[in-house]
């Protein structure tokens, strides 16, 4: 029995195009959906606006979680591995430090 692949074709308006850039998603789940929050910090921003927000059920959840390995993997054999600098389980990496009291801010 062979299995037949459904082609999906997938319109890109140029808004979405251009993309949004985020270093920072908060993760949150019900018994029923996941929601992911994009946003980005910026040193000397004090608040973080959530860019993009995506809902999608656990089992998507999961899909994504799969698909985000998957692609890893493929990226770090043919770019080398990527390494993240902190902790990232506390959520206290974020690709920046603030400056310590010493340092002047301009």
């Amino acid at each position: 029995m062979s299995e037949e692949q459904q082609q999906i074709n997938i319109e890109l308006d140029e808004k979405s195009g251009e993309g949004v850039y985020s270093n920072l998603a908060i993760i949150t789940h019900s018994p029923a959906e996941f929601v992911i929050d994009f946003t980005r910090v910026l040193p000397g921003l004090p608040k973080a606006k959530v860019h993009a927000r995506i809902i999608m059920t656990p089992q998507h959840a999961k899909m994504l979680l799969g698909a985000l390995k998957d692609n890893i993997e493929k990226y770090e054999r043919k770019f080398g591995e990527v390494k993240i600098a902190g902790d990232i389980s506390s959520g206290q990496s974020l690709g920046f430090q603030p400056p310590s009291k010493d340092e002047k801010v301009h």
